[in-house]
């Protein structure tokens, strides 16, 4: 057997000879690779050119809306001879008649009433869901947690009608309350996926600890596993209190006058004459509409994000 070569080492821990060159041209390389990801032309193809792509997609239509809001009439119907994407004589005429001779704040309090209560009512029995499939061990658990998903493919046009009448029997017709006692059957089955989901990241080892220590079930839910699951229970909240907002065919067909109407049904039905389209309200509306959902979007992304991850992992 012969004897491999060793590479000579010189004062300074530095190897020489033919692997040194080797090392440096390694080194060179690795160098050149970094500098051209961090290079200018790269950034502006695989970073800046798509972001710039997005935020255009995803702000234009607010753009449209705030921009059709302060459009007078001549502009709006007239887009031959006038810039559609820009306004040369803005006015609040169409804001001052949505807030002033509409029942806009009221319509706004309404939906604020109902989003509330009903996203509350079903974070409640979900967070109940959840914990009882995830923590209490019983025959069918897994079977019943499917099932409970399922339920929530069902289309609400398929719903809508039978709950019709069981809203009409009770005497909830036209009222808050019908649309506060309808939504949890949409909002309770994801609610509780995503929460079954979030409950299982959390260690069992400490509700043993807690039981050992002689806490109830109660407690270890309340004082152990709600602490650990906010960032969970913000998520399934954001979305209950998003679809509760946003909800147009139950409040279409449980609400019928004009002072119990949410958002999105009043502004169809108050800014619509026939065939008239008054777009200037119609956009403002919308707009005003949509900035309470930007402002919670905008203070609770971060927990969003995390607990639909820790959701999906499971």
């Amino acid at each position: 057997m012969t004897d491999l070569p060793v590479p000579k080492v010189d004062l300074k821990g530095v190897l020489s000879g033919p692997s040194a060159r080797a090392a440096a041209a390694a080194a060179d390389d690795h160098s050149e690779g970094m500098s051209y990801l961090e290079s200018l032309p790269r950034r502006l193809v695989t970073l800046y050119l798509p972001l710039s792509i997005i935020v255009i997609v995803l702000l234009f239509p607010f753009y449209w809306m705030a921009l059709t809001a302060i459009k007078p009439d001549d502009q709006l119907l007239d887009l031959d001879k006038f810039n559609p994407f820009w306004t040369t004589a803005p006015t609040l005429k169409h804001i001052q008649k949505l807030l002033f001779e509409s029942h806009y704040v009221g319509w706004l309090w309404n939906t604020m009433f109902v989003a509330v209560c009903a996203t509350v009512l079903s974070i409640v029995a979900s967070v109940l869901a959840a914990y009882a499939i995830v923590r209490l061990r019983f025959r069918g658990a897994h079977w019943i947690g499917g099932l409970i998903f399922l339920a929530y493919l069902v289309p609400p046009s398929i719903l809508f009608i039978p709950l019709a009448t069981v809203v009409f029997q009770y005497g909830l017709f036209d009222t808050p309350f019908a649309l506060i006692l309808t939504y949890p059957t949409i909002l309770i089955p994801f609610s509780t996926w995503l929460l079954m989901g979030y409950f299982k990241t959390i260690p069992y080892e400490l509700e043993e600890c807690a039981l050992i220590d002689g806490a109830s079930r109660w407690q270890i839910l309340v004082k152990i596993v709600l602490p650990l699951a906010i960032p969970g229970l913000i998520s399934a909240f954001i979305f209950c209190f998003t679809l509760c907002w946003n909800e147009f065919i139950y409040a279409l067909t449980f609400l019928q006058s004009v002072e119990n109407k949410t958002v999105p049904v009043a502004i169809v039905n108050e800014f619509v004459d026939g065939d008239i389209y008054r777009w200037g309200s119609l956009m403002a509306g919308a707009l005003a509409g949509s900035l309470p959902l930007v402002v919670l979007y905008a203070f609770f992304v971060e927990h969003y994000v995390s607990a639909m991850t820790g959701a999906v992992k499971e």
